[in-house]
């Protein structure tokens, strides 16, 4: 029997405003059939999202939310190197930025990002690169990345770094707002890796969604599906049945989809659950992305 009955993938949105044109929200079901679009009148929130985590989702459904649960931590040995008191994992993390942010409306993230003691570590707008962005002497021009991500690049992904919050590819910005959603749910569902994962009920991991992309025969850097038709195609090379409809689809609502599907069909590999390089010390501060091996 499957460990799963539902496969919730979000798309997710760091953009201002209280509802987000980028979030999406598609639900596969483990006995069949094609995913389908969760749709709220007027559009998400990442308020309705936390609340449809804490209280309306379907028993037993692997949630795949397209943020970063998390930042660099390993490659320095803490996520903020030379801060006093800077959090020791995940969870203190989440805290934080929660904590720093809580006047912040539709749970944005702009106060972390502007303190003094935290924006020194992050690339902003406006040619605002902090002095500690790429920590210290880190390997990649574009700044620091987790041990998940140089996982995600060896898949062929193009994964950006979760401080870097300019440019249409930054992550930085909705994996903040990401982790606010987290922390508020206060364990009601555990989030894989950082929390170990429970024998039954529901649970939430983080996605890539470039990865469902490339399983569908897609390119990384093309990976983007923004037609009905185009959708049925990749749909059917997950083993999942077509929706059969015509015309544009926009790509937040295609990826999560898409992704839901990829959820259903790879829920049930080990291997997924087990990457090589993912140990207890990565699982508590960084986490790691579902898929990546």
């Amino acid at each position: 029997m499957p460990r799963f009955r539902h496969f919730l993938a979000i798309d997710w949105s760091g953009a201002a405003g209280k509802r987000q044109k980028g979030i999406a929200l598609g639900l596969a079901r483990a006995d069949g059939g094609a995913p389908e679009l969760l749709i709220r009148e007027g559009g998400w929130s990442r308020g309705d999202v936390l609340a449809l985590l804490r209280e309306d989702l379907p028993e037993d459904t692997l949630v795949g939310m397209d943020l970063g649960i998390s930042l660099p931590f390993a490659d320095c040995g803490a996520f903020f190197p030379g801060l006093p008191d800077s959090p020791a994992d995940a969870h203190a993390l989440w805290h934080l930025i929660d904590d720093v942010c809580a006047a912040d409306p539709h749970l944005s993230a702009t106060s972390f990002v502007d303190h003094p003691d935290f924006a020194p570590y992050f690339r902003r707008h406006g040619g605002r690169e902090g002095a500690l962005f790429h920590g210290h002497g880190a390997p990649h021009r574009r700044g620091r990345f987790r041990v998940a991500e140089e996982a995600q690049a060896a898949l062929g992904c193009q994964p950006t770094s979760n401080f870097n919050l300019v440019g249409a590819a930054q992550v930085g910005k909705s994996s903040l707002t990401g982790m606010r959603v987290l922390h508020r749910l206060d364990r009601k569902v555990p989030v894989w890796p950082i929390d170990r994962l429970p024998a039954t009920g529901s649970v939430i991991t983080e996605i890539y969604t470039a990865i469902p992309a490339i399983a569908a025969a897609r390119r990384a850097g093309r990976s983007k599906i923004r037609s009905w038709r185009e959708l049925d195609d990749a749909l059917a090379l997950l083993g999942s049945p077509a929706l059969g409809r015509e015309g544009p689809i926009d790509d937040h609502a295609s990826d999560a989809l898409l992704t839901a599907a990829w959820l259903r069909r790879h829920a049930d590999d080990p291997a997924l659950w087990s990457p090589k390089h993912l140990n207890d010390a990565i699982a508590r501060t960084e986490g790691w992305t579902f898929g990546a091996p």
